[in-house]
């Protein structure tokens, strides 16, 4: 999609995409009534300038619309393909052994007991073993500092989607 065609979608339709790059209802709102873009640039900054007005119901509402990250047989999956990618490489520091795959499912457990919401993380290049050292390193901290760490994650996630519709990211 063209910004151009984004700007010119009826606004269900825009409202639809928005959403799918992040699930705050009030964002998405705002993105939507901020159109027409002049430049991918100003699309992206309206992006940040409006989740920096977000209150803790609006990051909450994002947040729930990304998969947890709890279940192993899951993570085995997702991360099935680093294996036979990693047999490749010198180290194999990027395949998911079973230790790692369990530790993040218990880590994700213990992360939504403490805080009351999902370990939300931006995980693109990212290892299991990556992803589990950042959320051994995040669960210590107060629950403000996860949730403005989550909403940082959150934000980068979205201006990688909205990127990824523009064609401009894989």
């Amino acid at each position: 999609m063209t910004l151009t065609e984004l700007n010119e979608l009826p606004a269900e339709q825009a409202a639809a995409t928005f959403t799918s790059c992040c699930a705050a209802s009030r964002w998405v709102e705002g993105m939507v009534n901020a159109r027409p873009y002049a430049s991918v640039d100003s699309l992206l900054q309206t992006a940040h300038d409006i989740w920096q007005t977000m209150d803790e119901a609006n990051l909450l509402e994002a947040f729930t619309a990304h998969p947890k990250i709890g279940d192993v047989d899951s993570l085995r999956a997702k991360y099935a393909n680093t294996k036979a990618i990693a047999a490749n490489e010198q180290s194999g520091a990027n395949a998911a052994s079973e230790d790692v795959l369990l530790g993040l499912a218990a880590g994700n457990t213990a992360y939504e007991e403490k805080f009351g919401f999902i370990f939300i993380v931006f995980a693109t290049g990212k290892s299991a073993a990556e992803m589990l050292d950042l959320l051994n390193a995040r669960l210590p901290n107060s629950r403000a500092q996860e949730l403005q760490n989550a909403a940082d994650n959150q934000m980068m996630i979205t201006d990688l989607r909205i990127k990824k519709i523009l064609g401009l990211a894989a």
